[in-house]
């Protein structure tokens, strides 16, 4: 049996992750998956079922009011829910069902939990406001993991209509590459053979009232060179552009808010709730523009696919 190193597990990671995970999980979920691949007979089923049964561990403390045992619980969950990516990858052992059971046992735990908070805050403080919390971390969840998956059918759609091929296609639609961005950030572009529409150089003098026509004015093209400019930042530190995604939202609720103490729940909840719909509206809106580039071959044809 072959015996893997270090180096081998970081091959495994994502080319981006949540700023969460790159920075508080990967580091101990790489070096946990080392002895489980080389000493055990793990698989990556076995692994996301025991990463739910530790998530279901987490949603009783919560239940009892042992918030910092929850939280202890739920981030061993939610490392674990890494490893068994990474072994999957490691050993190439990773299957379609697998693929479903993780995206469950991931909506499971959430849930789980969010009831474990909203039960054990409201047990102990008759305050409604807890039963409310409860349901709306899981109403977000759902909605983003909902948003996404049909955001890359549109994406899909676009580009089965024109006949392209999707460079970006990728197993798993929440974290892979961002499909609105366009090429690697990474990769070296000639602005001169490849620019950007979105942030480009400043159209020729024929060329305003087509770029007016989609709305493009100099104010967004600002705005998109700096979200350019930050994004190859964070690729080079292996981070996506999406600061505040499902998985910052859940270490929020369910890591830091606990650790800090009851009276962090809601205040953390909501502030974290707000930039993750934050986060879910602009990537809409660059779905948005991505179909009125991408739907038609002129500004008219473009404009008459947006009101179909």
């Amino acid at each position: 049996m072959r015996t893997y190193s270090l180096d081998d597990v970081y091959e495994t990671r994502k080319r981006r992750d949540s700023w969460w995970t790159v920075y508080f999980v990967d580091p101990v979920a790489c070096r946990v998956a080392l002895p489980v691949a080389n000493r055990t007979r793990m698989t990556p089923n076995g692994l996301t079922v025991l990463s739910l049964v530790l998530g279901m561990v987490s949603a009783v403390c919560f239940a009892t009011n042992h918030l910092i045992a929850g939280a202890g619980f739920f981030y061993l969950s939610f490392m674990i829910d890494c490893v068994d990516g990474k072994i999957a990858r490691l050993k190439g052992t990773g299957t379609p069902f697998g693929l479903w059971l993780d995206y469950v046992g991931d909506r499971i735990r959430v849930v789980l939990c969010a009831g474990g908070l909203a039960y054990g805050q409201y047990a102990l403080t008759g305050d409604v406001r807890y039963v409310v919390l409860g349901a709306a971390v899981a109403v977000l969840d759902l909605f983003r993991y909902v948003n996404a998956p049909q955001m890359k059918r549109v994406r899909e759609a676009v580009r089965e209509e024109r006949q392209e091929p999707d460079p970006l296609s990728d197993p798993d639609p929440l974290l892979g590459p961002d499909p609105l961005l366009g090429p690697d950030p990474l990769l070296d572009r000639d602005p001169l053979l490849h620019p950007d529409p979105l942030t480009g150089p400043d159209p020729l003098p024929g060329q305003e009232p087509e770029r007016a026509a989609l709305g493009r004015t100099s104010r967004p093209r600002a705005f998109f060179r700096l979200f350019r400019r930050v994004n190859r930042f964070l690729a080079r530190h292996r981070v996506r552009s999406h600061l505040v995604s499902g998985i910052e939202f859940h270490a929020a609720v369910f890591v830091i808010a606990p650790i800090a103490g009851a009276w962090a729940l809601i205040p953390l909840a909501a502030l974290s709730g707000l930039l993750l719909l934050t986060n879910e509206v602009f990537l809409v809106y660059r779905m948005w523009l991505f179909t009125r580039r991408h739907g038609a071959g002129s500004p008219q044809e473009s404009r008459e696919h947006v009101l179909v």
